[in-house]
């Protein structure tokens, strides 16, 4: 019986890398982070693997991942090129939005002509603030650009913080004179009289989240002067009656618990030389039923209005926790099959 030759054993395929070298090894080290948490992080994300050899890294992972990570790495490398750190709020950000802001920025003529072409930071006394999301770069930029912006989406999406931070840049910069922050004093479940104190301790609660952003901003004892001089107020929105508010940032957080009339009556206060925020989320009104929110009343009045912009967020845009973007799409799944459901028995 004749016998063939034996076939050799198949020789495995060559796993698929890309090379990436860096000149600066102790910006290398910077950029692979404490016992390489960050390329951990670019790692789980994205899912590839990456070994350190000397001074390059080698990606292995499928064609699209190790393109998406090699163009993440040479960005951060950039970044610290430039004298800024990287942290995982940077790394999250250059995933999100990769090359978005090549070749965009301000409309020419605007004040902020610096961002034209580059990245969009905003810069306070403390920190050096940078959206995180395609949608809230959009949105910072329409803060610049027009007189009344909206911001509208779930907790989360940094509609409040990043209106906080272009205010406080535009006031140190003396775009405008004063910043002036407000509130809906709407309770969720606990009455403004059972809190202990007087008027301002039982607003103050209701007013902490602005609070907490500008301390993110500004020195505490500089944020304590400002408040006293009258630089900065932060106030419910019931304060505002009567008042111009000229030469000023304003911003009305939690606009959703405002009502038809209460916004009208904010959107009313612009006055000449100011620029004003609404932020609010729509799932998280606290009216009692039956009373309509003004956001929803503004959104549906003033979608054609020239000079207005409405900036939408969605669970995408969310840059806490990474539950708090599964907890929000599982509610707005809910929602929906019960709008579903509602519809199908009428």
């Amino acid at each position: 019986m004749a016998t063939g030759a034996l076939t050799p054993p198949p020789t495995p395929e060559k796993i698929a890398e890309t090379l990436i070298e860096f000149p600066d090894n102790r910006l290398l080290i910077d950029l692979c982070g404490e016992y390489d948490r960050n390329l951990a992080d670019i790692e789980q994300k994205l899912s590839v693997q990456i070994i350190r050899r000397g001074n390059q890294l080698a990606i292995h992972g499928d064609s699209a991942a190790r393109l998406e990570a090699h163009e993440v790495l040479k960005a951060l490398y950039e970044r610290l090129e430039g004298g800024k750190d990287v942290e995982s709020a940077d790394i999250d950000r250059e995933i999100r939005m990769g090359s978005a802001e090549e070749g965009t920025g301000a409309r020419d003529g605007d004040q902020l002509e610096m961002f034209k072409g580059g990245p969009v930071e905003i810069k306070t006394r403390k920190k050096l603030v940078e959206p995180r999301t395609d949608a809230q770069r959009a949105y910072v930029l329409s803060l610049f650009n027009n007189e009344l912006a909206f911001g509208i989406g779930p907790a989360g999406t940094g509609k409040t913080y990043l209106a906080v931070a272009v205010g406080v840049s535009m006031f140190i910069q003396g775009h405008v004179d004063r910043i002036i922050l407000s509130r809906p004093a709407v309770e969720a479940g606990e009455k403004l009289g059972y809190l202990p104190g007087d008027m301002k301790d039982k607003v103050d609660p209701y007013m902490q989240p602005l609070y907490d952003a500008l301390n993110d901003f500004l020195p505490g004892k500089q944020l304590a002067k400002l408040i006293e001089e009258k630089k900065i107020e932060i106030a419910p929105l019931a304060f505002m009656r009567g008042r111009t508010l000229a030469n000023a940032f304003v911003v009305l957080d939690e606009a959703q618990n405002a009502t038809t009339m209460q916004m009208k009556m904010f959107l009313t206060r612009l006055g000449e030389g100011s620029r004003m925020v609404i932020t609010g989320d729509r799932s998280q009104i606290d009216l009692p039923r039956g009373v309509p929110s003004g956001l929803k009343d503004a959104e549906r009045l003033l979608d054609k209005v020239g000079g207005i912009s409405f900036n939408y967020f969605t669970a995408k845009d969310v840059v806490r926790h990474p539950l708090v973007a599964a907890i929000i799409e599982a509610y707005d799944a809910d929602a929906q099959r019960a709008l579903a459901g509602r519809e199908k028995n009428t």
